[in-house]
């Protein structure tokens, strides 16, 4: 399937550079945010085990009537199912929660110590025999990546990090460019509203008759980083979208990179407890 405005993944698979994360949307708001969504137009959709809303996803898949090959859907293996065998039959699970054959993508959500190197292992298994078209990581740092292409076989593909003006994460962007590795924004508005509000980005904003929230993702698509903003109201999911008829000038991403506080909103890969 070929996606417009997609990033090729290192083994040539297309995955739309813009989608919808639903983490922390709830059941009961899962199935019309993600039906909305691909109603406007959005390909691609991120949801994870530990959301407890992959059942809403693929109810709102197959309500939406769009052909299963013209999506992208990425799921994840949360921390207590890590491990090799228990990450096969996680894998599993999510399939038969979705309501799918497979899905498109297939991460690693947390750095677990002692056990990432061997639910990696899982992953390569279920790519090797086709389960999955892609495979990847979240949350892993660089000594993390470096530890899985030290052991492991397969590069990842994908590497979905926080990753917004505040914090930009420019060693991983860089050390992800140089290695073919893909990088993916969560919490690309970053949680809080301080990257919405910011005097900077209003300014930028003012200037091409765009909202806040539309200049950084056309910023992280500019960096040629994925980019899966959440959202639950209509009007929004519909505004983060329309980010394709405009460009930021040079000047405007210098400005923006001067907006880096190193400022992470959520936990520390190297210093999480669950």
């Amino acid at each position: 399937m070929k996606f417009e405005h997609s990033i090729a993944l290192h083994n040539g698979v297309k995955m739309p550079q813009l989608g919808l994360g639903v983490w922390r949307v709830s059941p009961e708001d899962g199935v019309d945010a993600v039906r909305t969504a691909i109603e406007v137009g959005y390909r691609h959709i991120d949801t994870a085990a530990v959301y407890q809303n992959e059942e809403q996803v693929g109810e709102a898949i197959r309500q939406s009537g769009v052909s299963r090959d013209e999506l992208f859907i990425t799921t994840k293996v949360w921390n207590a199912d890590q491990g090799y065998d228990t990450t096969l039959k996680a894998h599993e699970e999510s399939l038969k929660k979705l309501g799918l054959d497979y899905v498109d993508l297939y991460l690693i959500h947390w750095p677990v110590k002692e056990k990432y190197l061997d639910t990696y292992k899982a992953l390569e298994r279920l790519y090797d025999e086709k389960l999955v078209p892609a495979i990847g990581v979240s949350n892993f740092h660089v000594h993390h990546l470096e530890d899985i292409a030290a052991h492991r076989n397969i590069k990842p593909m994908v590497d979905q990090v926080e990753l917004h003006p505040m914090f930009q994460q420019n060693e991983l962007h860089e050390y992800c460019h140089k290695n073919g590795i893909a990088l993916e924004a969560w919490s690309p508005l970053m949680q809080g509203g301080e990257a919405l509000t910011n005097p900077v980005i209003k300014e930028i904003a003012d200037q091409y008759g765009k909202s806040t929230a539309q200049v950084i993702i056309r910023w992280h698509l500019q960096r040629n980083v994925i980019v899966i903003p959440k959202s639950i109201t209509p009007s929004r999911i519909q505004e983060n979208f329309e980010v394709f008829n405009f460009e930021l000038s040079s000047n405007d991403m210098q400005q923006i990179a001067t907006l880096d506080a190193n400022k992470r909103v959520g936990p520390d890969p190297d210093n999480f407890d669950f």
